[in-house]
């Protein structure tokens, strides 16, 4: 069984970050949408908070780098996820805990390794200077119409 398949133990991220369970908030709510007399009655609607600069055992690199991609998403240096799209509560709660984890993964994933600049080929060139001539030369054959 994975670690997010269990809504109330600790959140595994990546294989050296895990947010422990005691870090994750939970917030129930009556969801709206579909769902009879049930949706009037049942707290379905799940929100799953985490200040992501506290989690334990994170690196500086790994802080500054969480701090810069969610800095948007935070209010008050937490992040919160919302889900509402299931009508039981234990599914809601294991697809915010999956949202939450994809998020925090997405935001602590290294960045891209830079482009290394190139110069264009001398085909490209060549084909680039062909399709100049040959669009000057049909705007030449409108002008001359006499």
């Amino acid at each position: 069984m994975a670690a997010t398949d269990d809504p109330s133990g600790d959140l595994a991220v990546t294989g050296s970050v895990v947010v422990p369970a005691a870090a994750l908030n939970w917030r129930f709510s009556r969801s709206s949408g579909p769902g009879g007399q049930g949706v009037n009655t049942a707290d379905s609607r799940v929100e799953l908070s985490v200040a992501p600069l506290e989690i334990p055992g994170l690196t500086e690199p790994q802080q500054q780098r969480l701090a810069a991609r969610l800095g948007s998403r935070l209010v008050d240096g937490v992040l919160t996820i919302a889900a509402s799209e299931h009508r039981q509560q234990l599914r809601n709660r294991q697809a915010a805990r999956e949202r939450l984890a994809a998020v925090l993964r997405a935001a602590l994933a290294p960045p891209p390794p830079s482009r290394r600049r190139t110069k264009p080929t001398r085909g490209s060139k060549e084909r680039r200077i062909e399709a100049k001539k040959q669009r000057g030369q049909l705007k030449k054959q409108r002008r001359n119409w006499d």
